[in-house]
């Protein structure tokens, strides 16, 4: 893949969501200037079998769905992407991602609540930005997508990874030479998208916070990892040296890259900076690429380090 052999890559998480509203296309291009090696697309499917990309299968937590369609929420409360036509999610505002019980913003200090006026929009209108992107700047920035709540889907009656690698297919992602990395949390699924649906593209198995995965069957499928970072990193010990776990080095022996989860410069949690974060992760860690919501932050960063 991409500058995996000699550099660590950098994964622009729901793109530059640091800085504009997750998953819209000003917050994808952004990160794409911002030169990150890949863009990521969270995928989810309407009632009219369009994949969209939004983090989550439903809508209240990042549009405005409450006031444009009142009746249409479920028993639990939530607005489910699939009770919607591609049409009908045409008309929603998309905002920074807020709390609809409190309409607080998750990230208060991030770009301001429903203002300037941001669209969801398809899988297939992604990739053509950032295909025709790559023609305009002469790059070659990777899509790395992620098939959501697949057993959902298959609940409604939906194949949501079929869907999905026919239009990845479609537009040239075919292999593990071609620059898209496809993820998944449901180990069955990604399991049925390399032996059932054939996909030979370059597959992550991404993993729970309490995951009990067995790497040796991961390895059998997939030809990486995505761990959250705290399953690497575990804390200080006594004299407030940093705890690494061996994930990563039992996931380099069976050849499987190590993409780690989530890293903010606005929630360190106990590093000092954001630059002593990706340090540890990145350089003693050793993982080999990381998913920020800042990617210019983390670029910055990785180009500094491989430049000396």
């Amino acid at each position: 893949m991409k500058n995996q052999k000699n550099k660590k890559i950098v994964i622009a998480h729901r793109g530059a969501s640091g800085y504009l509203p997750e998953h819209t296309l000003p917050a994808k291009a952004m990160a794409y200037a911002m030169g990150a090696d890949y863009l990521e697309q969270d995928i989810v499917l309407t009632k009219d079998d369009v994949p969209i990309v939004i983090h989550d299968i439903h809508l209240e937590t990042v549009t405005d769905v409450a006031l444009k369609f009142p009746k249409k929420k479920r028993n639990d409360g939530k607005y489910y992407v699939i009770d919607f036509t591609f049409k009908e999610l045409q008309q929603l505002n998309v905002s920074e991602r807020f709390d609809p019980e409190t309409n607080e913003a998750v990230f208060p200090n991030r770009f301001p609540a429903f203002t300037s006026t941001f669209k969801l929009h398809s899988l297939q209108e992604e990739i053509e930005f950032i295909q025709e992107l790559n023609k305009s700047t002469e790059k070659n920035i990777g899509i790395y997508p992620e098939i959501k709540d697949p057993e959902f889907h298959q609940k409604e009656g939906k194949d949501i990874s079929k869907i999905v690698l026919e239009i990845l297919n479609n537009y040239g992602y075919k292999t593990k030479n071609d620059p898209c990395i496809l993820q998944c949390f449901d180990a069955q699924e990604l399991k049925r998208i390399r032996n059932e649906l054939k996909s030979e593209l370059f597959l992550v198995q991404l993993m729970e916070f309490k995951t009990d995965e067995k790497l040796e069957e991961i390895a059998a499928y997939a030809d990486g990892i995505g761990p959250w970072y705290k399953q690497i990193i575990k804390g200080k010990d006594k004299k407030g040296n940093w705890l690494i776990s061996d994930l990563v080095e039992k996931a380099h022996k069976l050849h499987l890259k190590v993409h780690a989860y989530t890293f903010r410069a606005d929630q360190l949690g106990d590093f000092s900076s954001f630059e002593d974060l990706l340090q540890v992760a990145l350089y003693e860690a050793n993982v080999d690429g990381v998913f920020t919501d800042f990617p210019d932050k983390a670029i910055g960063f990785v180009d500094k380090k491989y430049k000396n």
